[in-house]
């Protein structure tokens, strides 16, 4: 099903859908909707720019991670672990 609309659009804007829709050798409707999926596919997309300003910072915060044994790490968690069921660091344990 069509639904006919009408838009104000820039003498630029018009100019480049005329030129695209002659060089296609199709309407100027269906440069118009081709060119609205496109874009609405790419909405909530990451832009270059602040992709690469993410990828930034997950390397500077990959960087940071300290490099420790696995058993090391393991302990720890353990004994956070053991920790939290005695009620917290600063708790005494539960009889």
């Amino acid at each position: 099903m069509a639904s006919k609309r009408t838009f104000t659009l820039d003498d630029e804007t018009a100019a480049r859908i005329d030129r695209t829709a002659a060089r296609l050798g199709t309407s100027r409707s269906r440069v118009v909707r081709e060119a609205v999926r496109e874009y609405a596919a790419r909405v909530g997309q990451l832009g270059d720019d602040e992709r690469r300003r993410l990828l930034e910072v997950f390397d500077q915060v990959i960087a940071r991670i300290p490099a420790r044994p696995v058993a090391e790490v393991d302990r720890e968690i353990a004994a956070v672990r053991r920790a939290r069921r005695a009620g917290g660091r600063r708790t005494p344990p539960r009889p």
